[in-house]
């Protein structure tokens, strides 16, 4: 697949394909004969995964770190499993706390409800 194509099936942006593979975030991508790169269904999937990894708060230095650990091949699975486990921890925790805000605006929205119908 063309970079377009990959930005197509991923809703990555060119630039920010461009700027992982610079960051050493997805090194293996290969490159033809006219130097254009040339990615796999895998690549294209790796980059959904650092795409959702970071958009759920992920720091780049971790994520260089669970990259390096991705290429050094499948004897670092249960490292990788690590990093992954230890990313939806926070996560679980993230959530729990946004759950909370929600009751808590709910609750002032209820609040506003009534005093705006007893305005009427």
């Amino acid at each position: 697949m063309m970079i377009s194509e990959v930005a197509e099936r991923t809703g990555l942006s060119i630039s920010t394909i461009r700027f992982y593979e610079k960051s050493g975030l997805c090194p293996f991508v290969q490159r033809g004969s006219d130097g254009k790169r040339r990615f796999s269904k895998t690549d294209a999937d790796w980059l959904e995964l650092l795409a959702s990894l970071r958009s759920t708060g992920m720091p780049l230095v971790e994520m260089r770190a669970f990259a390096e650990l991705y290429a050094s091949g499948d004897g670092k699975v249960p490292e990788r499993k690590a990093v992954l486990l230890a990313h939806r921890r926070r996560l679980e925790d993230r959530q729990a706390e946004l759950d909370r805000c929600r009751v808590i605006l709910d609750r002032k929205l209820k609040r506003y409800d009534e005093i705006i119908k007893d305005q009427a």
